[in-house]
């Protein structure tokens, strides 16, 4: 499990992203790029970390379900992700 720091670090950051980004795309448009650098760094969205909703893990992260490879392996194992089961041959 991530620790709470970082995730709640992730949600601020999608909350600046959305909150700068007609700002940011009105001065990209003009070529203002000094203003850009004075808008602040976290609302870029590149700064932003795919995390999986459950355990916010970065690592293994599969965007198809949003959440990491292990998790998906215990959901999958249980039988918790329609469609979806464990291979054997």
């Amino acid at each position: 499990m991530a620790k709470e720091s970082m995730i709640a670090r992730e949600v601020k950051r999608a909350r600046m992203a959305q909150k700068y980004s007609a700002k940011r795309a009105q001065l990209k448009a003009a070529g203002d790029y000094v203003g850009l650098s004075r808008i602040p760094r976290n609302s870029n969205p590149n700064r932003q970390r795919n995390r999986c909703k459950i355990t916010g893990r970065t690592r293994g992260y599969m965007r198809q379900f949003g959440i990491s490879r292990i998790t998906f392996r215990e959901m999958a194992s249980f039988g918790l992700i329609p469609g979806v089961k464990k291979a054997s041959w």
